[in-house]
């Protein structure tokens, strides 16, 4: 082939492996956009690379991809973002591609909003050997030498990462789906009418909520710790009023979804989701209540929903 083809031919392989790619960055730095910003350097990197002399490609830009997100991870600039505390996981639709393989217990979770926020605690090298193991599979020795490490030293970086993040998990398996959206349509109904109480009993006692403020402008995230204090929270946040409409731009629909895997309630002006409130639950009751209102982090889950065929919301005119 002359270099135009090869060129093509080999475009052509990077852009097969590109969802994997992008998946893998998305778990790796709990960021869409900057997911998909690493693999795009990735990409310049395979341009400039002697693709004749690369033998397993797959192999090659996982670790490229991999190593570029630790160089994320390690910026100076992540760790002020990262421990200012104002940092959250950025939310996908179920769906999305960039959330990648979900065929087993253990990708699933590894994707979830709760999983992004514990691997925060781990270090760069131990949240690569944990994403590269839970949710791809790889073995050890694949492992070590995408990182530069011994097959040893990646077992002990797994043992430890799974340590903490079981250690930190609150609830085991996955809610059934029609029991999930049962207790948030019955969330969204007390917190609407005012219903302090019920929402108390619909929350664990070590129950906890966040959020990054009205417009996603706080500084540092919210946070709640009680039972009765984030449900007068949710109370005075659901609640419409003249004057939320307002500041939203008009009336809003409030449809449920699923985000990351968990149950979700979407607050859509339009064709654009302006703010998504999402749910960790355990034993049938809420242990954990996001809120994300920053356009930023909503930016790829508004493109989502707009490829999405909307169903019938909860409340039509909030």
């Amino acid at each position: 082939m002359d270099s135009a083809a090869t060129d093509r031919f080999d475009t052509g392989r990077f852009e097969a492996g590109r969802s994997r790619l992008v998946s893998l960055a998305y778990r790796l730095l709990g960021s869409a956009t900057d997911a998909e910003d690493a693999v795009q350097d990735a990409f310049l990197h395979w341009q400039a690379a002697d693709r004749q002399r690369i033998r397993v490609p797959e192999a090659w830009l996982t670790k490229v991809v991999t190593n570029l997100c630790l160089d994320r991870l390690r910026s100076a600039q992540a760790r002020r973002e990262r421990t200012a505390g104002a940092w959250l996981p950025e939310p996908l639709l179920d769906n999305d591609p960039m959330l990648g393989p979900a065929d087993t217990f253990e990708q699933r979770e590894s994707v979830s909003l709760a999983v992004l926020t514990l691997m925060e605690r781990l270090s760069p090298v131990e949240r690569a050997v944990y994403v590269l193991r839970e949710a791809f599979a790889y073995a050890h020795a694949e492992i070590a030498e995408i990182l530069d490490i011994t097959e040893s030293a990646s077992q002990q970086h797994l043992h430890r990462a799974r340590r903490r993040v079981t250690a930190a998990r609150r609830g085991d398996g996955e809610a059934d789906p029609a029991a999930a959206r049962r207790i948030i349509e019955e969330f969204l109904t007390a917190a609407s009418s005012g219903r302090t109480e019920r929402l108390v009993e619909l929350l664990t006692d070590d129950a906890t909520a966040i959020s990054d403020g009205v417009g996603g402008l706080a500084e540092k995230l919210l946070r709640y710790d009680t039972p009765s204090r984030i449900a007068a929270v949710v109370r005075a946040g659901f609640k419409p009023t003249p004057a939320k409409r307002r500041l939203a731009g008009g009336p809003l629909a409030l449809h449920y979804a699923l985000v990351n895997g968990a149950p979700a309630v979407l607050f859509v002006l339009g064709d654009r989701i302006t703010g998504a409130v999402t749910f960790d639950l355990a034993d049938g009751k809420i242990t954990t209540v996001r809120g994300i209102a920053a356009p930023t982090r909503l930016a790829r889950l508004t493109e989502a929903w707009r490829r999405h065929a909307p169903d019938t919301p909860l409340i039509d005119q909030w």
